[in-house]
């Protein structure tokens, strides 16, 4: 007995269709941008997942937001189909829901918080680190650096007291699998039976803020093609990766 698919189920795995995903997301604000004038980047990660009806791409942004004034971890994911989304009790009348679903069909945002604590934020600057403080991240104590740490990093102390977000970048290079998210956090919006296709830590982002679309990038071309043909070999990073924070210095800036 033959399976029948119809043309439309076909052609919601192409990857035409899945960069046109991508696309909307990107014009209705639901694709990470990595120089968001709110959000001093600190680490990202992005990973590919499949099913045999449905495809997704999760990306994990871990900074630091003064106006949230909590380093945070964002979840956002592209998919053909999102799984426990935000149900009615969420919004103030059935209206809203569906014209939040209405706009956002494929992209969703969760967020967790890998560091648990508050008082290694200085009281009278909270944008600033406490002098002598203590970090809980995840299930472990760590002691705020020394200005001599940072430099192991990359990064330049120009003060007394290291902001917030430089310390979320610290964090970032000597314990990054502890800020980025857990397996469960990575699949909080995909589907249960989906499988990871791959996992990347380095890859070549859109310029949003320049007008850029996914679809316009060879990278997220390839990456649509990598989630069509279930293949990871598809993927020979074909342009120079730039998700590193160094190269977003517009982020967090406003």
């Amino acid at each position: 007995m033959f399976k029948v698919f119809s043309r439309r189920s076909q052609q919601d795995l192409s990857s035409k269709v899945i960069l046109r995903a991508l696309d909307r997301s990107a014009e209705r604000f639901g694709f990470p941008m990595l120089d968001n004038g709110f959000i001093y980047l600190a680490a990202s990660r992005l990973s590919l997942f499949r099913s045999d009806h449905h495809w997704a791409m999760v990306f994990e942004i871990f900074g630091f937001s003064p106006r949230a004034g909590d380093p945070d971890l964002a979840i956002s994911t592209i998919a053909s189909k999102l799984h426990n989304r935000d149900k009615l009790s969420s919004y103030v009348s059935e209206e809203a829901q569906q014209a939040y679903l209405d706009k956002n069909p494929n992209n969703e945002m969760r967020t967790f918080w890998p560091i648990s604590n508050h008082g290694w934020i200085d009281k009278d600057e909270p944008e600033r680190v406490a002098s002598r403080s203590r970090i809980r991240l995840r299930d472990e104590e760590i002691d705020a650096p020394d200005r001599t740490a940072y430099m192991s990093a990359n990064i330049e102390i120009e003060t007394d007291k290291p902001a917030v977000f430089e310390l979320c970048r610290y964090l970032a290079h000597i314990r990054r699998d502890q800020v980025l998210a857990t397996d469960a956090e990575r699949r909080i919006s995909i589907e249960p039976e989906m499988q990871k296709l791959m996992t990347l830590d380095e890859w070549h982002h859109p310029d949003l803020a320049g007008g850029q679309l996914p679809s316009q990038t060879e990278t997220f071309r390839q990456l649509a093609s990598v989630l069509e043909q279930r293949d990871p070999s598809l993927y020979t990073a074909p342009e120079v990766a730039n998700n590193h924070w160094e190269n977003w210095p517009e982020g967090g800036v406003l």
